[in-house]
This record gives structure tokens, C-alpha cells and sequence, in this order.
């Protein structure tokens, strides 16, 4: 088995599902409010998604989803990554990844 240090986040085996960021553009209404609708954070707290990579993202929001990952912004994070599928969460991530 293979583990991964993402972000300072060890995830070993985790599958990944094949993220569309067309898909994604349409799933992003609540992430814009804070990261912008093309992945500019709209203030300085939170940070801007825009080119990161979709590995990263998504690891990170499946983090957040499973109360796995603290910090300042996890009381905000949690709540929004709940309810999202791993299709959603691999969507997600592709646009962002491509803006």
C-alpha cells in the first residue's frame, strides 16, 4: 500500500474518483461565496483555489468531510464538505484545479 503526504495530510489507499470540471462549475455556489466563483478568494482569509492542484483539493475537502482535518477554518469547512459525494468533491476540485 502507498501512502500520500498531502498538505501535511497522510492519506493511504484512498480511491479517487475521475473529477469533470464542467460538472463542478455547476457545484460551486456555496464555495464562491468565500473562494470565488473562479477560485479568487473574495477576501484575504480564505484562500484562492484557482490553480490548485485537484489531488490537494479533494483530499482536502474529504478531510473536512470526515472531521479529519482542524484548524480556524474547520467550524466553516466541515459543515459545507458533509453533504458532498466523492463525484461531487472530484468535481469540485477539476474546476478549481483548471481555473
Amino acid at each position: 500500500m502507498t501512502a500520500l503526504l498531502v498538505g501535511g495530510m497522510a492519506v493511504a489507499g484512498m480511491a479517487s474518483a475521475e473529477g469533470d470540471p464542467e460538472a463542478g462549475a455547476g457545484k460551486v455556489a456555496v464555495c464562491a461565496a468565500c473562494h470565488g466563483m473562479d477560485g479568487k478568494a473574495t477576501a484575504d482569509i480564505y484562500p484562492s483555489l484557482s490553480g490548485q492542484s485537484a489531488t490537494y483539493l479533494e483530499m482536502s475537502l474529504k478531510a473536512y468531510r470526515a472531521g479529519e482535518r482542524g484548524g480556524g477554518m474547520s467550524a466553516v469547512m466541515t459543515p459545507q464538505a458533509t453533504n458532498l459525494s466523492d463525484q461531487d468533491i472530484a468535481d469540485i476540485a477539476a474546476y478549481y484545479s483548471q481555473q
